[in-house]
C-alpha cells in the first residue's frame, strides 16, 4: 500500500531532478541536447513537409477563384493587354453593373432564396423522419427500403427526367383527373379535364421535397440515420416510461439533441438546391420566373466584338458564378462551425 502511494511522488522527484541539473548546464549544452538531437530535426522536417504540403494544395483549390475575382474587376482592354496577368491596369465595375441590372440579380436571389428555404426546411424535417424511423423501428423489409433509399442516391438524374417531366406536364393524382374529367366538371362548362399543368410553378419542387424524393434527400436520410443510431435508447425508453408517445418523444427530445445535425442537412439541402439546374431547366421552360442560373448571361450593355472577345465573355461568365456563390460563401461564414460540427456527427468521415 505504502509502495503504490509513494511511487508518484518518487517519479515526480526524479522529473524535478531531472529538469533541474538540465538548468544548470551550460547554454551551448543544452541547446545542443534540445535542438541538435534527431527527434528534433524529424519535426522540423514533418512541420515543413505539412506546411508545403498545405500550401501547395490550398492554391491549387483557390488559385481558379483567385483569377475569377481578379478577372471580373478587368476592364475589356485588360483581356488584350499581354502585361496584364491578375491586376488590371482599367479596373472597373461595369461587369457587375449589367449583371445585376440586365440580368435582375436581386430578383433571381429573391426567388431563389424562397424556393430554397422552403425546400430546405420541408427537406430536412422530411428526412428527419424518415430517418428516424430507419433508425429506431423494426419493421418488415426494413434493409431492403433502405437500400432503395440509398438506390436513388446512384440511379442518375438523367434517367428520370423524361418520366418526371411528363409526369408534371400532365399531373394527375391517382388517375382521379382522369376518372373525374367529363363527369363531375361538365357541371363547371369544362371538358376534357384530365390533367393539370404544373411546369413553370414552384410545386414540382414542392411535392418532390414534401414526398421525401428531392435533390439529395437519399444522402440526408443516410446522414441523420447514422446520427440517430448514436442516440441512447434510454433516453427514450425513460420517455416511454412517463407517458410520452413517440411523437411527443421525437419533437421534445430527439430534434433539441439533433440541432447541429439539422442545421448541417439544412445548409446542404439550401446550398445544393441554391446552385441547382437541371431541375430548374426541366420544370421551369419559360422565363417567367428569374433563377439563379438566368443570371448566366452576356450583358447586351457590354460590348465584346472585338480582338478578346473570348476571354471577355469568359470573365462575365465567371463574374456570373461569384455573383451565383456570394451569398452561399456568407451563409458559410456564420454556419461553419455547425456544419462541421454536424458533418463529424454524420458518420460519413473517417
Amino acid at each position: 500500500m505504502n509502495t503504490q502511494a509513494s511511487a508518484p511522488k518518487v517519479m515526480k522527484e526524479t522529473k524535478n531532478k531531472i529538469r533541474v541539473d538540465f538548468e544548470r548546464t551550460d547554454f551551448w549544452t543544452r541547446f545542443r541536447l534540445k535542438y541538435l538531437s534527431l527527434k528534433f530535426l524529424t519535426t522540423v522536417v514533418w512541420v515543413i513537409f505539412r506546411f508545403v504540403l498545405l500550401v501547395g494544395i490550398s492554391y491549387v483549390i483557390l488559385s481558379p477563384l483567385i483569377s475569377k475575382i481578379f478577372c471580373s474587376f478587368m476592364g475589356k482592354e485588360d483581356f488584350v493587354d499581354v502585361t496584364v496577368k491578375y491586376i488590371a491596369k482599367y479596373p472597373t465595375l461595369d461587369t457587375y453593373k449589367a449583371l445585376i441590372v440586365e440580368a435582375k440579380y436581386f430578383t433571381a436571389v429573391f426567388n431563389t432564396a424562397c424556393l430554397s428555404l422552403f425546400c430546405a426546411l420541408v427537406q430536412t424535417f422530411i428526412c428527419c423522419v424518415v430517418a428516424y424511423g430507419f433508425a429506431k423501428f423494426k419493421f418488415k423489409f426494413n434493409n431492403l427500403l433502405f437500400f432503395l433509399v440509398i438506390f436513388t442516391m446512384v440511379v442518375p438524374h438523367e434517367t428520370l427526367q423524361l418520366s418526371m417531366f411528363m409526369k408534371f406536364r400532365y399531373f394527375d393524382i391517382l388517375g382521379l383527373f382522369k376518372l373525374l374529367g367529363g363527369g363531375v366538371f361538365e357541371n363547371f362548362a369544362v371538358t376534357n379535364f384530365t390533367s393539370i399543368n404544373l411546369l413553370n410553378t414552384y410545386w414540382p419542387l414542392a411535392i418532390l421535397s414534401l414526398g421525401g424524393l428531392g435533390f439529395k434527400n437519399g444522402l440526408y436520410i443516410y446522414m441523420l440515420r447514422q446520427f440517430f443510431r448514436g442516440v441512447p435508447d434510454e433516453l427514450e425508453e425513460s420517455a416511454y416510461l412517463d407517458g410520452s408517445g413517440v411523437f411527443r418523444t421525437f419533437i421534445q427530445i430527439i430534434l433539441p439533441l439533433s440541432v447541429p445535425m439539422l442545421i448541417t442537412v439544412f445548409l446542404f439541402s439550401f446550398s445544393w438546391q441554391w446552385t441547382d439546374m437541371f431541375y430548374i431547366d426541366l420544370f421551369f421552360t419559360k422565363s417567367s420566373i428569374t433563377m439563379m442560373p438566368d443570371i448566366v448571361m452576356i450583358p447586351r450593355s457590354l460590348n465584346t466584338s472585338y480582338a478578346g472577345q473570348s476571354m471577355f465573355e469568359a470573365a462575365i461568365t465567371n463574374t456570373s458564378s461569384l455573383l451565383i456563390i456570394a451569398p452561399l460563401v456568407i451563409m458559410y461564414l456564420f454556419c461553419q462551425r455547425y456544419l462541421i460540427g454536424g458533418i463529424e456527427r454524420s458518420g460519413i468521415v473517417g
